[in-house]
């Protein structure tokens, strides 16, 4: 909970007319069933927004993110400071040229290139389950290249990001390198902690604990290398090789337990931590056809080497000379994980329809070695096929996509023999109507499917502390979920932006459950019977509060959830939201961002992420921007969760010394003609699983 798409659309409704032409910069006033805003540059399709960058978000800008942030789309918020993007809480799938890329690809555009951004609230079946699709469209030279540097460290913690990339383009070749480098070590945190443990004779145990100290590592680097070969409107060819390494991911707390039927204080350490390389290669070809038929083949490949480790210490805190710990769990956990994906797909467009198809494979192979277990192995095995077919009609004002995806799970665990396998039906449908230029109404139906992790299905028992273990569940299921949105979207004078409600229901989601085992609480996982169901209200709203000189936008909240699984049925109510204003002039830009994080409630646990606020001011001279701000200048930090399950009370709140300034120093330059860019179509699954180790 710590730390923590992009992809071209293939229902864009003008795409369907000239889905491989090349794409002009300016906007067509022949486009049909779009609203088109002219401050800034938006036209809303039927399944996506598109924004075109304006002159002054150009200017103000020395990289990828720092665009997309003066672009200030409603519902979707950067932090560029930390290198997120998120959307109403969830993650954001993020795409260059319909490609999927990292948060460094992005950050590593320069703003010129930048053509148009493509925002998808309703991913169709061909994003395999995105929450939110952010497609950004570039363009790049056809001689000379490009040079982008970045450093930003912190003026009192240590704690930074540092980026270099170049690109070097010769007719219709492209090489591009990158670096990156994000330090962050001795991060100083700390705790506040409370938990109860009611047992089945109804007897209990309390314990607190006074935080001590604590700190965090989370330094991370890698290499990213790439050529592209675009030959317009026949072939496309791109291959990519990135290599991440994980130096120390650590999160350590120092505290002083104190427990209700115990006079003596206890010393206790708590740390979980991971470290790892994985090297990826990603190959993709696309080939056009006449009469607008194209075939897109994408393959990926990844391998994990590395380990996850947790130690937890308890020791008499009045005690002088070293002696027995009260409670000593190590664990450690080497794997060796492998992936292979595999995708094609078929697109075929008239003049007001489209028909897409395709198929996708992917293999994880994991294996795990226990150190603490006498180094003993564990293999598990992953295999998902993945088929869908989907049309888009436009009909007048209104326009339809439906499609039925289909999807078969198996796992395999090569020491118990034992396994399970599924098969899911993902049926999708979209239906939208404008009433004129400036209002239109959208009504999707979307489903997806979440397979268990290599953590949840994991039956090598692990202890957590003197009273907890946790142990996966073989026998775990692929869960399905299902979401209904209407949505209102509408463009005035001084703002635009939508509202919407949404009903979500995940019957058989995969959540934790508590049980006693003699004296020692068990947590494992289950296809829970009832599972989720909520009910959102949102609006995201975008202000232009002077034209050119100061804008706001927001994203507010209220969801009702109600979680039911085996022993327990909860409910819970609560409101989120963030916002933004940006004041620009004279080439400085001023910028406040504030949020407050969505409450999960998600089995017998309400969690929340980062409450967060930020302040920066940034100056553009020539190639150059220079840029002071402050991370949680205002308030507290804050993130943490609740538990709520009868066996077992528990409320954290983790807590940090937030308050970061911090400096930016970028430097950009360009040479070259523009051309068209790359349009990758597709982008094969290639999330590599890790284990995990048990923590509180």
């Amino acid at each position: 909970m710590k730390k923590k798409i992009l992809f071209l659309s293939l229902l864009s409704i003008t795409l369907s007319e000239n889905a491989l032409a090349e794409i002009s910069d300016s906007l067509k006033s022949q486009t049909l069933n779009e609203i088109l805003v002219e401050a800034p540059k938006v036209i809303r399709k039927a399944d996506m927004d598109v924004y075109y960058p304006s002159k002054s978000a150009v200017e103000n800008s020395k990289n990828g993110m720092q665009l997309l942030n003066n672009l200030m789309i409603p519902s979707m918020f950067v932090n560029e400071a930390l290198g997120s993007i998120s959307a109403a809480g969830q993650s954001v799938q993020v795409r260059i040229n319909g490609r999927q890329a990292t948060i460094d690809q992005v950050r590593a555009l320069l703003p010129g290139t930048i053509k148009r951004v493509e925002w998808i609230e309703n991913p169709s079946l061909i994003y395999n389950g995105a929450n939110y699709v952010l497609n950004v469209i570039v363009s790049n030279p056809t001689l000379g290249g490009s040079l982008m540097l970045r450093a930003m460290p912190s003026l009192n913690a240590n704690f930074g990001n540092y980026n270099g990339n170049i690109k070097l383009n010769n007719g219709r070749s492209q090489w591009e390198i990158g670096l990156r480098y994000n330090p962050a070590y001795n991060v100083k945190i700390h705790r506040d902690y409370y938990e109860l443990f009611i047992f089945p004779d109804e007897k209990n145990l309390t314990r607190t604990e006074k935080p001590l100290g604590g700190h965090f590592d989370d330094t991370t680097g890698g290499i990213n290398v790439s050529y592209n070969y675009v030959k317009p409107d026949t072939t496309i060819f791109v291959v990519d090789f990135n290599f991440q390494k994980e130096f120390s991911n650590l999160t350590e707390y120092i505290g002083l337990l104190s427990i209700n039927n115990n006079p003596e204080q206890i010393k206790l350490k708590d740390a979980t931590g991971s470290d790892g390389n994985t090297p990826s290669l990603s190959v993709y070809l696309q080939q056009n056809f006449r009469r607008n038929q194209s075939l897109i083949v994408d393959f990926k490949a990844s391998y994990y080497t590395g380990r996850s480790w947790s130690e937890y210490l308890e020791t008499p805190y009045e005690e002088t000379e070293p002696g027995e710990n009260l409670t000593d769990i190590y664990t450690n956990i080497k794997d060796r994980n492998q992936l292979y994906s595999l995708e094609a797909d078929y697109i075929k467009n008239w003049s007001k329809g489209r028909f897409s198809s395709g198929v996708s494979y992917t293999a994880n192979r994991n294996r795990s070695q226990y150190e603490n277990l006498n180094d003993e192995i564990f293999h598990q095995r992953q295999d998902r096929v993945y088929f869908f077919a989907e049309y888009f009609q436009r009909l007048g004002k209104w326009t339809a996509t439906a499609g039925i995806g289909m999807q078969y799970t198996s796992f395999f665990f090569k020491e118990t023999n034992q396994g399970n396998h599924s098969w899911s039906p993902r049926p999708q449908a979209t239906i939208t109507y404008s009433i004129n230029q400036n209002h239109n109404f959208r009504l999707s139906f979307t489903s997806w499917q979440s397979a268990p992790s290599l953590a949840e299905t994991n039956i090598v028992p692990q202890q957590i502390d003197g009273l907890q273990w946790r142990i996966g569940n073989q026998n775990l299921k692929t869960s399905s979920s299902y979401m209904l949105t209407l949505l209102y979207r509408f463009n005035l004078p001084y703002v635009t932006g939508s509202f919407g409600i949404r009903a979500y229901t995940s019957p058989d989601a995969i959540t934790p459950l508590l049980y006693w085992d003699d004296n020692y609480l068990v947590t494992t996982f289950e296809n829970s019977k009832g599972g989720l169901q909520n009910l959102s209200f949102f609006i995201a709203p975008r202000l232009d509060l002077i034209k050119d000189w100061l804008m706001l936008s927001a994203y507010i909240q209220y969801r009702m959830e109600h979680m039911r699984g085996t022993g327990y049925d909860l409910r819970h109510n609560a409101w989120s939201g963030e916002g933004r204003i940006a004041l620009q002039h004279w080439g400085f830009v001023l910028t406040a961002q504030y949020r407050y994080a969505q409450r999960d409630l998600w089995g017998e646990k309400i969690s929340w992420g980062e409450d967060f606020n930020i302040v920066e001011l940034s100056y553009n001279w020539k190639k150059w921007q220079f840029a002071l701000g402050c991370i949680m200048p205002f308030g507290k930090y804050d993130r943490g969760s609740k538990s709520l399950s009868k066996w077992y009370k528990n409320e954290q709140h983790t807590r940090m010394d937030m308050r970061m300034p911090y400096l930016q120093i970028s430097y950009n330059l360009q040479w070259g003609r523009q051309k068209r860019g790359i349009q990758k179509l597709i982008n094969s699954d290639a999330n590599i699983d890790k284990s995990t180790t048990g923590g509180r």
